[in-house]
């Protein structure tokens, strides 16, 4: 049958995807690495709540893949399954089992008995919430009342200071909140947390050296020059990531005095990904048609010195939480959700299919514009300057 959709991870890449996750990376740096888009990423690290699955370990006493090799040839050669047990040092049984539980003789092969093994071993264990139903009543009772679990677990340990069986770890609480898959703790009390985030980092995990919640040599929306405070003329611009589902963005540009408007394709919101995207697209412009790009407290842009340096382009920074500072933005954001709904996938659309939505906006009349469309009111503005 036919694959549907994007193809999943391999074990391999599962593996390098939860040790980066660990070390701090960024979705986007860990889809570039494993030439997945973030939004898969997004996916495998929510279906575990963030928390990287314990390594698999073959058990000392369990059959090998070369152990699989030696009864293999040992049932071509002819051999008895008591010689075969005896020169593996194993029980007489041990081999009469496996043969027959993978399909006898003449049809065991090894390579396929050793995948059948470790598919069946997959039996996780039960956690101590689920086995433990007055425990799990306490601690569900004290996340309901906005209680932490580092609370819970010190206070278990002072309240039932006799009863060592009322006793759970705070990272025990948080697997059970995080990963639904263990159906112990609703997923309702997440809400209860204080960071109310949906996946959990463990306490190995790193951000050092990144450049997140700053950004670098900033220059305020308050020393932007008075000809843009009042649109006078053309070449100021405002910029802003529009979300969609599965971690998926698009860049959004609008020229301050005609509401024109640019879309553009990122592979991701880090600030490599946006920043080469915004070069790109910027560089199509007519030469001095972008003159300053105003933009929020995103570290999607931190690397904007990269950004002023390859387009010859001033990047003024809002204050933080003040979205009316980029007002034209915001409302053609609004505007676009015509086009691209909350919960959209927007990685589906193409850099075709974004042009073509910015042409039906610039050429759509505009009341704040007198009922001029975008594309006239620049070439108007454009002329005027020439």
């Amino acid at each position: 049958m036919a694959q549907m959709g994007r193809p999943g991870l391999s074990a391999r890449q599962k593996e390098e995807l939860w040790t980066r996750w660990k070390a701090g990376q960024s979705l986007s740096d860990i889809g570039r690495s494993l030439g997945k888009h973030a939004g898969s990423v997004f996916g495998v690290l929510l279906a575990k709540g963030g928390i990287a699955p314990p390594t698999r370990i073959r058990s000392r006493v369990a059959l090998s893949i070369q152990d699989r090799e030696e009864i293999s040839r040992g049932l071509v050669a002819g051999l008895a399954l008591r010689k075969i047990a005896e020169q593996l040092g194993r029980s007489p049984s041990t081999i009469s089992r496996e043969v027959s539980r993978n399909h006898g003789r003449r049809k065991y092969r090894a390579a396929s008995a050793e995948e059948r093994a470790w598919r069946q071993a997959t039996r996780p264990k039960s956690c101590l919430l689920a086995a433990d139903q007055p425990l799990q009543m306490v601690v569900a009772e004290k996340l309901n009342d906005n209680w932490s679990p580092q609370q819970i677990s010190g206070w278990l340990k002072v309240e039932y200071l006799n009863d060592g069986a009322m006793r759970v770890s705070h990272e025990t609480i948080y697997k059970s909140l995080f990963v639904q898959a263990r159906g112990v703790l609703k997923k309702e009390l997440v809400s209860r947390l204080r960071t109310r985030r949906l996946m959990r980092r463990g306490k190995t995990s790193t951000s050092h050296g990144q450049p997140r919640g700053q950004i670098v040599g900033a220059i305020s929306i308050r020393e932007r020059p008075a000809e843009v405070e009042d649109r006078a003329i053309p070449g100021h611009w405002e910029g802003d990531l529009l979300a969609g589902e599965k971690n998926t963005h698009i860049a959004t540009l609008v020229e301050r005095q005609s509401r024109f408007v640019l879309l553009v394709h990122v592979e991701g919101k880090d600030t490599d990904s946006v920043v080469s995207a915004l070069v790109r697209q910027v560089k199509h412009l007519p030469a001095g048609l972008m003159s300053s790009l105003t933009w929020d407290r995103g570290t999607e842009l931190a690397d904007h010195k990269r950004f002023s340096v390859a387009t010859d382009v001033t990047v003024y920074f809002c204050d933080p939480q003040s979205p009316w500072q980029r007002g034209s933005n915001e409302n053609t954001n609004g505007l676009l959700r015509q086009y691209f709904p909350k919960g959209s996938d927007l990685s589906a659309y193409s850099q075709d299919d974004l042009d073509a939505v910015a042409l039906q906006l610039n050429t759509r009349p505009r009341k704040t514009l007198g009922f001029m469309t975008p594309a006239a009111k620049l070439a108007e503005g454009v002329a005027l300057t020439a």
